[in-house]
């Protein structure tokens, strides 16, 4: 069961996109934020007495109305504080493919390609197509935006994002790590002054009763879940709390729910160095690679890199008055990574920026920033940075974040410095952390298949290895190859996935993949 090669293509670029504007280590305009990436929170909020009691919410069946292209759209009311559901509501916003075969439907498939603050709405009207014909005949594709995110009830912190590009995310020296901090404190203050009824409620264990309402509101006795990236954290979390209500669920691009703050940074840091080191000797290995430099391209990387650093760079062929400097510049890099597809886009990119020119440096970061071509921004950074302090347990001591830029230096010298003060912004804070990173089991789930790549660089191999391990029905289907996830890179996942998705047919655990 495959698809044809355009059609996966498409599909694979689409994921990497949203993936690398989301997931990865969403660097921060406003700090050194990220993901898709970089877009990617892991804790685990604590239950507490109180939610244990409250009486399960209800939702009404989705009315819905076509929004065009073959398309129908709902909104869903859920409750703004599980613990208290009738004390206000917010809105989720879902969209839906219908089975093209209404005879032969299963049911609904739900949908969520990380993030945190990707768009699942969007990612199913741009991406529905490409999905192989036998899953969009037997299932309706129901893409959702997560509370906080864009058509939901989304926050808003800052309008315009381009000044804070002018920061270096790796501070050299005191007086930029000053401004980094002064940036991230007053994104934090913008935060809390135009969201105070709605950012202690945007946790992923929320998203994941919200997950539960939707597949209520869509008419499904069980869940059908594909969730990429961020998206296997609901998952994992949805499946800790509601085992009994899943009857199949795939997570590709694992996130371990287990993993701290500073270990996550740390797997994340490592991994996207590997996959640097991996481009740059593919490039060198290469004589028609756009940045070959002689067989040199690691030491001419860090020689731009550092000149970049001095002195930004014009968008020459863009006449964007824009200048590309070290943080522009590394979120390119960072994006080039998610898949190796990427990779001759982001040798020609190094190649224009060694030439004096930015250009195709802002093309590919702009999207990872959240930045349209019109120049405004989504909010997908807002609601990245409410989700992920809500999730984990942040250091409010600077000196905390340079400790760990410290440390990672030493097994990620190009990475370590950018990541560890990704989350800066949290420092600052206005609202407690409500999670408590630790393992989950799921016990009574049915088979959860668990999809890692080996060389992903946004969430490690060994995450999908630690969460197959941890759920009691896991089953580890491994891709050996690069980039973000490894559904739409692979034909034998794919037709590994699918078989289960449409048939209950369990991969063999350990299944390996090229």
């Amino acid at each position: 069961m495959t698809w044809p090669g355009r059609a996966r293509d498409r599909l694979a670029a689409l994921l990497t996109v949203v993936l690398v504007a989301a997931c990865a280590p969403a660097i921060p305009s406003a700090s050194p934020p990220l993901a898709t990436s970089a877009a990617a929170a892991t804790a685990t909020p604590q239950t507490s007495a109180s939610s244990s009691l409250a009486a399960a919410p209800t939702v009404r069946p989705a009315r819905w109305t076509d929004c065009g292209g073959g398309f129908s759209c709902a909104e869903i009311r859920v409750p703004r504080d599980y613990t208290a559901p009738s004390d206000g509501y917010l809105n989720i916003s879902i969209i839906r493919a219908a089975a093209t075969k209404p005879a032969k439907r299963i049911g609904s498939l739900l949908i969520n390609p990380g993030g945190p603050g990707a768009s699942g709405v969007e990612f199913v009207r741009e991406g529905a197509s490409s999905f192989p014909d036998e899953l969009r005949e037997r299932f309706d594709l129901v893409g959702f935006d997560p509370r906080g995110v864009n058509s939901s009830t989304a926050i808003r912190c800052i309008d315009n994002l381009d000044g804070h590009n002018a920061l270096d995310p790796s501070p050299d020296d005191a007086a930029e790590l000053e401004a980094l901090v002064e940036s991230a404190h007053d994104y934090a203050d913008a935060c809390a002054r135009r969201n105070d009824a709605t950012l202690p409620y945007l946790s992923t264990d929320a998203v994941a009763r919200d997950l539960d309402l939707i597949r209520t509101a869509v008419g499904d006795e069980q869940l059908t879940y594909l969730g990429f990236s961020y998206g296997t954290l609901i998952g994992a979390l949805y499946a800790e709390r509601f085992p009994d209500h899943i009857r199949a669920m795939v997570l590709d691009g694992a996130v371990d729910p287990s993993l701290d703050l500073e270990a996550f940074r740390a797997g994340q840091a490592k991994a996207f160095e590997g996959a640097l080191t991996r481009f740059l000797d593919d490039c060198a290995g290469r004589s028609k690679c756009a940045f070959n430099e002689g067989g040199y391209s690691a030491r001419a990387f860090d020689a731009l890199m550092a000149s970049i650093d001095r002195k930004p760079i014009p968008a020459l062929q863009l006449r964007d008055p824009r200048p590309v400097g070290p943080g522009l510049a590394w979120y390119a890099v960072l994006a080039g990574l998610y898949s190796e597809s990427f990779w001759p886009v982001l040798a020609t990119a190094l190649a224009q920026a060694k030439n004096g020119d930015g250009s195709l440096m802002l093309v590919i970061s702009d999207p990872f920033r959240g930045r349209k071509p019109n120049g405004s921004y989504s909010n997908m950074q807002d609601a990245y940075t409410a989700n992920t302090c809500l999730d984990y347990p942040a250091p409010t001591d600077v000196t905390v974040y340079t400790s760990w830029a410290m440390r990672l230096a030493k097994s990620a010298p190009h990475f370590g410095q950018l990541i560890a003060y990704n989350d800066l912004i949290c420092a600052f804070w206005s609202v407690p952390a409500q999670g408590t990173p630790r393992p989950v089991s799921a016990k009574g789930a049915p088979p959860i298949v668990v999809v890692g790549t080996t060389g992903d660089p946004a969430t490690p191999y060994q995450s999908a290895e630690a969460l197959a391990v941890q759920l009691e029905s896991g089953v580890l289907v491994t891709r050996e190859g690069e980039g973000h996830t490894g559904y739409l890179a692979s034909e034998c996942v794919e037709e590994a996935v699918d078989a289960y998705l449409l048939e209950l047919t369990v991969p063999k655990d350990g299944l390996t993949c090229e």
